[in-house]
C-alpha cells in the first residue's frame, strides 16, 4: 500500500501485457489494428492520440509501427481514462519520460477526482430516476 503522507504516488498500468511487450523499448511490436484490438479500442482513437501527441508510432510510409513504448503509455491513458481523469489531465499525470508507464498521483488529486465522481454519480442517477419514473407515466 502507497504512503498517503508522500508527495504523490504513482499508479502503473495494469500488467496484463504479454512478453513481447518486454523485448527493447523501441522495438515495433504492433501496428495499429494489433494494438487496437489488444486494448479494445479503435484505430480512429489511436490515430487520434496521435494527433495529440499523446502516442508517437514509427512510420513506414502510410503504416504506422507501436513499439513497447507507445503500447505502455496506452495502458496507462486507458487506466486513467478509466478512473475519469481527461486526456489532458492523464498528459500532465504521465511521469516517468523513459517508459512513460505511470501515473503520479497526488492524494489531493486522488481526492478531487472522488468528490467529482461522486457528483457525477449524483448527476447520472438523478437522470436515470427521472427517466424511469417517464417510463412509469406510459
Amino acid at each position: 500500500m502507497e504512503n498517503w503522507n508522500s508527495p504523490g504516488f504513482l499508479l502503473a498500468a495494469d500488467d496484463s501485457a504479454d512478453s513481447a511487450f518486454r523485448q527493447t523499448e523501441n522495438e515495433p511490436v504492433y501496428t495499429i489494428g494489433e494494438l487496437a484490438k489488444k486494448y479494445k479500442v479503435t484505430d480512429r482513437t489511436l490515430r487520434f492520440y496521435e494527433s495529440l501527441g499523446l502516442l508517437t508510432p514509427l512510420r513506414e510510409g502510410q503504416r504506422r509501427i507501436y513499439g513497447r513504448k507507445d503500447a505502455d503509455r496506452l495502458a496507462v491513458i486507458i487506466k486513467a481514462r478509466k478512473l475519469g481523469f481527461t486526456l489532458s489531465e492523464a498528459r500532465q499525470l504521465i511521469v516517468d519520460e523513459v517508459s512513460q508507464q505511470t501515473l503520479k498521483l497526488s492524494r489531493e488529486k486522488c481526492l478531487e477526482q472522488i468528490a467529482f465522481l461522486e457528483r457525477r454519480r449524483k448527476d447520472i442517477e438523478g437522470a436515470l430516476t427521472e427517466l424511469r419514473r417517464i417510463t412509469a407515466l406510459r
